[in-house]
């Protein structure tokens, strides 16, 4: 890549940056105005010092107290006060872009496809919601000052070259010597930064994990391998933070060197004008100010240099995700459903999961409404794949399902989710109260309410005997609740949502004879105005269903009741009567 293009690809990431900086442009403005002319003014010191000596030296003691009067009305009066107002503006602004940028990289990723979250661990998409969009608003305060300083001492070259054009050429020289050492350093700083990046994800995912599991940790002895993982992980971590301090450090050592070296010749060179009188002690006064302007300059580009290389490995991080260079965002229809009847079809449906062979080929069927259905059949023949697909969690390859003859694909999202909910064997709870839950789903739901669709699922007695009743907190997963219990709360957070279509997957397999019967109940009440369609692996769990489906090499083989299917189907036969033997 040639390095117009390059810089073209770097001024093409910033896009999203400016976007969002342009909605606040007004106080922008109002914020560089009064920086840049704080640091217009500030320039003046230098030749006012330079002046107050010239007079005192001339014993012009009138003049000297005018020019001193002068650098106290411009330092106390405009420099500090607008500097101040500026940076404060600026300050405010980058709190601003740090928020927004959290959201919408937050939003942006909650659109991205289920695939996306299988291909990249929890602990990279967490990074790029949290540190990187908090890299990015670190550095927006730090450039606006580093670039109207930057354009000061632009400035202050040009009155240096009107009064020593060799000091002005020893400066240019200097500052040719630091990008030519820059350019060459920056790639290496670069790839330290993205490496280390990558790193903290692995480490980032693999604490999240751990504390999510902790109850698995323990209970399977694993504490110790988790351990050295972390260890291990931190070790590489830590190499490259060494890596990154190193070559900071070496570089900082040549800007110190370079830097140092620019102040003693260019007040050689003064000192040595002065002696032949080319030049004036006012002038070099004015130097011995101005040329800490370039020294300065000289740090805030070395320390920012290391940043802004971590500055654009973020803001690549979080493109990726805003700009959908990765994975395309989930796309949905307009049309919405106001009377759903819950009746779900199949037509000629194929698909396979990313790298995997086709799991369902040309998969027609169709689930009526206030039914009690089940789908049966051998691990890895497409049962759970159909959930996926009737909740859009994966599209199809090809061919339609329908909801009350219109394809999902023409739904909107909040139709779709509304009206289609699924229980699973492991249902995720929020670490929030038992409210709370309910609240999340449905914001305006009353006590009350919460209570009733906690009557339907058979859990409104439980709550009611807990101190808290049902502002218990539920713990990370739930973990307060038994297997039973957070089911029976998942089904009634599906009716709180009111939705028409109701999907267990696999809801009883783990549950004990009690909770099954509770549930058992909860389903045959729901199947009166409901679509229930139910993935059983236990099949002693579902003998009573209206109809049984028996999937088999992606497609579905038989179908009709338990007896019937015990009759005609050798497949259902197998799997009843292995199920017994275990």
């Amino acid at each position: 890549m040639t390095e117009e293009k390059t810089k073209k690809k770097s001024l093409k990431e910033l896009k999203n940056i400016y976007n969002l900086v342009k909605q606040d442009k007004w106080k922008l403005i109002i914020a560089l105005i009064c920086i840049f002319v704080s640091s217009l003014l500030s320039i003046t010191n230098g030749w006012l010092h330079g002046e107050i000596i010239e007079y005192i030296i001339a014993l012009n003691v009138k003049n000297a107290l005018l020019f001193l009067g002068a650098y106290f009305v411009i330092s106390v009066v405009f420099n500090n006060i607008l500097d101040n107002i500026g940076v404060m503006i600026s300050s405010k602004l980058e709190a601003n872009l740090s928020r927004k940028l959290s959201i919408m990289v937050y939003k942006k990723t909650l659109n991205l496809p289920s695939y996306a979250f299988e291909e990249k661990t929890s602990g990279e998409l967490i990074n790029r919601i949290t540190s990187d969009t908090e890299t990015l608003s670190n550095m927006f305060n730090s450039i606006i000052q580093t670039l109207i300083n930057g354009f000061g001492c632009f400035l202050i070259l040009i009155y240096v070259f009107f009064n020593s054009y060799i000091v002005g050429l020893e400066i240019i020289i200097f500052l040719i010597i630091i990008f030519l050492i820059t350019k060459k350093l920056n790639p290496k700083i670069k790839k330290i930064n993205k490496e280390l990046k990558a790193k903290k994800d692995d480490f980032t995912a693999l604490s999240t994990e751990s504390i999510r599991g902790i109850r698995e940790i323990k209970t399977l002895g694993i504490k110790k391998n988790l351990i050295h993982e972390i260890k291990d992980l931190r070790q590489l971590i830590f190499n490259k933070d060494i890596e990154d301090i190193d070559l900071h450090r070496k570089y900082s050592m040549i800007m110190w060197t370079i830097k140092f070296t620019m102040e003693c010749l260019v007040f050689a060179t003064c000192l040595i004008e002065i002696y032949y009188g080319k030049s004036s002690i006012g002038f070099f006064i004015a130097m011995t100010w101005y040329i800490y302007k370039f020294t300065w300059l000289i740090d805030n580009l070395t320390s920012m240099n290391r940043m802004y290389q971590r500055l654009f490995v973020s803001i690549r991080r979080i493109n990726e995700i805003i700009d959908n260079t990765l994975y395309n965002d989930e796309l949905f229809g307009s049309l919405t459903i106001r009377n759903p009847q819950g009746n779900i079809t199949f037509d000629k449906v194929c698909f396979g999961y990313p790298n995997e062979d086709i799991t369902l080929k040309d998969f027609s069927v169709s689930f009526e409404t206030r039914k009690k259905i089940a789908v049966v059949g051998k691990s890895g023949q497409g049962k759970s794949t159909l959930f996926n697909l009737i909740t859009r969690i994966f599209d199809a390859s090809s061919g339609n399902i329908y909801l009350d003859g219109i394809n999902i694909k023409d739904l909107s999202e909040e139709t779709l989710r509304k009206n289609i909910s699924v229980i699973r064997q492991e249902p995720f709870l929020f670490n929030r109260t038992i409210i709370e839950n309910f609240k999340i789903v449905k914001p305006t739901i009353t006590l009350g309410e919460i209570k009733k669709y906690c009557k339907m699922a058979y859990l409104d007695e439980y709550i009611e005997s807990l101190p808290n009743k049902y502002n218990t907190l539920l713990g990370e997963g739930g973990v307060n609740l038994s297997g039973g219990q957070k089911q029976r709360l998942s089904i009634a957070r599906a009716l709180a949502k009111e939705s028409k279509v109701i999907l267990f997957d696999e809801a009883t397999s783990a549950l004990d004879n009690e909770s099954q019967s509770y549930i058992k109940k909860v389903i045959d009440d729901l199947v009166k105005d409901h679509t229930v369609i139910i993935i059983a692996h236990r099949l002693s769990t579902i003998v009573d269903s209206d109809v049984i489906y028996v999937v088999d090499k992606g497609k579905i083989s038989d179908f009709g009741t338990h007896k019937q299917l015990l009759k005609k189907s050798k497949t259902y036969k197998n799997l009843y009567e292995n199920e017994d033997k275990e």
